[in-house]
């Protein structure tokens, strides 16, 4: 299992772009076996990494839709091979050792 982080920059369309963040999440939507956590700079991914790629694809193509001819596609992969990890897992880690230094 994979966990990735994406952040679609659409070029050229003005300084709010919510709308088209928008449509790229709707995408997500349709795709359960995938995990997303909506954040504000980049969406959160878990789940078979071939599959969230695709997606991430699908989501391109969905903005490229509304008319938007440029987009800067960010993408971070942890594809951790030794053990089985989790966005809640990693998030939780760093939450213990925040609450054994009080």
């Amino acid at each position: 299992m994979a966990i990735v982080a994406v952040n679609l920059t659409p070029i050229g369309e003005g300084t709010s772009v919510s709308k088209y963040i928008a449509a790229a999440e709707k995408v997500l939507l349709n795709k359960p076996q995938i995990k997303r956590q909506l954040g504000p700079l980049f969406t959160t991914l878990e789940g078979d990494l071939d599959e969230i790629l695709q997606a991430v694809r699908e989501m391109q193509e969905e903005v490229f839709a509304l008319g938007v001819e440029r987009i800067a596609t960010t993408i971070k992969i942890d594809d951790r091979r030794d053990k089985a990890i989790t966005m809640d897992g990693k998030v939780k880690s760093v939450e213990d050792k925040l609450s054994q230094e009080k």
